[in-house]
């Protein structure tokens, strides 16, 4: 992110230049590279609360505004999905899928940013994406990761019709189970109720998360090796005492959440209605 450019973005919409030199400030405070401060002409400061910021003004002229004009040059439907600098855009055609990201590439380097070679790939993906493939003779349609999800093209269980498919990332899933591996070994002679308020706590906040509708195994699957770890902590806790199954049990049934799905599929979630009014005479 180059500080010129985002400083004559703020310039737009901010006359106060006491805010803009307090803005100007805080960018040159610098970044850590290998343990060492850098300051530079480019990057917004590390764990700052403003860095979101920045980035969301930065792409905002840079990006939206850009692909909002060159969308309505195409015939077919474009989507564009953005989350900080997570970008998703669907095409229906490939032709102008493929123009899009030439021009893109050549806007990002007028601005002094490029695209991440491994997390940046064109793919066929969608409801019609499986017979598509099938006609061409290859495999099953790719999946693709963004914001901790795996997305993959799968059937509904009802009445199997196309739906879009998420579960965790399986890298993300087995860093954070490791993580909470030593963390019990830290706690290993905690208070019971201590240890098992703390679990409590991991697996709400990973299921307020990651409760997506059709992400149960990844839920189930999480909360089965969150569980097996904690019972091989209490079962280190003395060489003497043996915890036995059944009283285990009810440890997990007092501390433990049990799994459900928190956040319902995006078309009722934002299926917001309004009441008709009768028109007034």
């Amino acid at each position: 992110m180059s500080h010129g450019w985002i400083l004559r973005f703020l310039k737009h919409r901010i006359a106060d230049k006491r805010i803009l030199r307090l803005i100007t400030k805080w960018l040159k405070v610098g970044i850590t590279v290998d343990g060492h401060i850098a300051r530079g002409s480019r990057g917004a400061p590390q764990g700052a609360v403003i860095s979101p910021i920045l980035t969301n003004v930065y792409l905002h002229y840079m990006f939206d505004l850009w692909t909002h004009r060159w969308r309505c040059r195409v015939t077919g439907d474009v989507i564009v999905i953005r989350c900080a600098d997570d970008t998703i855009v669907g095409f229906r055609h490939e032709h102008e899928a493929k123009a899009f990201l030439d021009d893109l590439k050549k806007r990002l380097r007028a601005f002094e940013l490029a695209l991440h070679p491994a997390k940046t790939r064109p793919i066929r993906f969608g409801r019609h994406a499986t017979k598509q493939l099938e006609m061409r003779g290859e495999g099953e349609p790719e999946t693709f990761d963004v914001l901790g999800f795996t997305h993959f093209c799968t059937r509904s269980r009802k009445n199997g019709s196309f739906v879009i498919g998420r579960k965790t990332i399986k890298k993300r899933m087995r860093a954070t189970l490791q993580e909470t591996k030593v963390e019990l070994r830290k706690r290993l002679h905690d208070p019971i109720a201590k240890t098992g308020a703390w679990v409590n706590g991991v697996l709400k906040g990973h299921m307020n998360y990651f409760a997506v509708s059709g992400n149960d195994p990844s839920l189930w699957w999480s909360f089965t090796q969150v569980k097996w770890h904690w019972l091989r902590s209490l079962r280190r806790r003395s060489q003497r005492a043996h915890l036995n199954w059944e009283r285990y049990i009810r440890l997990v049934d007092r501390f433990l959440p049990p799994i459900r799905i928190l956040h319902p599929l995006p078309c009722h979630r934002f299926d917001a209605r309004t009441q008709g009014r009768s028109p007034v005479r």
